[in-house]
C-alpha cells in the first residue's frame, strides 16, 4: 500500500468522527446507521481483514470478557466500590437503556469501531510500517474520541489518553488472536457493563437495605 493510502487510512476515521458525522446533525439511530455505513466502506476500500469467525477470536474475546465481568461483579459486591458506578451519570440519549445496550453500543460503537481500527487499520499499518503500527493505530483510536468527549462534556485529553490505552489493549488482542472478534467482545463488555453498572449498583443497594 502506498504512503498516500496509509495516510488516508489514518486521517479518514478521525475526520469522519470529529467533523463529518457531527456536521450531519443526525439523531442517534441515524448516527448508528451512518457509522456502520462508513465502517463498511472503509473496510472495503482499505481491504480490511477482521476475520470475525476465527475460533481464536472467540477464545481470546470470551476470556478477556470474563475478566471484565468479574471486575464488575467485585465492584457491585463491595459497598465502598459500589459508590463509583452510582456517581456515574446514566447516558442513553434519545432512546431507552435497552435500545442503547442492545443496538447502539454493539452496532454503532463496537462493530463499527472494531471493523475500522482492529479489522482494517491495525493489519494495514502492520503491513505498511511494522513495529510502530499498534501505537499509531491506538493513537488514532484515541483521537477518534475527541468530539464525542466534547459533546458530553468530558475532559478531552484524559478521554483521548484512556481510549488510546484501550486501543493498545484491543490491538494486542487482535494481534494475538488474529481476529477483530476478540477486541470486539472485550469492547462490548466494557461499554455495556459501564452502561448497566449504575442501575445494577442501585438494584444491589436496594436489595441490601
Amino acid at each position: 500500500m502506498s504512503r498516500l493510502e496509509t495516510v488516508a487510512a489514518l486521517v479518514l476515521p478521525v475526520l469522519w468522527n470529529n467533523r463529518v458525522l457531527p456536521s450531519l446533525g443526525l439523531p442517534l439511530r441515524g448516527r448508528t446507521a451512518a457509522n456502520i455505513g462508513f465502517a463498511a466502506g472503509y473496510t472495503k476500500v482499505f481491504r480490511g481483514s477482521p476475520n470475525w469467525l476465527a475460533p481464536s477470536g472467540f477464545r481470546w474475546g470470551l476470556a478477556s470478557t470474563a475478566v471484565v465481568l468479574a471486575g464488575y461483579a467485585v465492584v457491585l459486591a463491595v459497598p465502598s466500590l459500589r459508590r463509583l458506578p452510582l456517581e456515574i451519570a446514566v447516558r442513553a440519549p434519545e432512546t431507552s437503556t435497552l435500545e442503547w445496550i442492545a443496538l447502539h453500543i454493539p452496532v454503532g460503537t463496537v462493530l463499527a469501531e472494531e471493523a475500522i481500527f482492529r479489522g482494517t487499520l491495525d493489519p494495514l499499518l502492520a503491513e505498511s510500517i511494522g513495529a510502530p503500527a499498534l501505537a499509531l493505530s491506538a493513537t488514532d483510536f484515541g483521537l477518534w474520541h475527541i468530539q464525542p468527549a466534547t459533546a458530553v462534556g468530558d475532559p478531552v485529553l484524559p478521554t483521548v489518553l484512556a481510549t488510546t490505552v484501550a486501543g493498545l489493549v484491543f490491538g494486542e488482542l487482535r494481534r494475538r488472536s488474529g481476529s477483530a472478534t476478540a477486541p470486539a467482545l472485550l469492547h462490548l463488555a466494557l461499554n455495556a457493563g459501564g452502561a448497566l453498572a449504575p442501575a445494577a449498583a442501585r438494584w444491589v443497594d436496594a436489595r441490601e437495605r
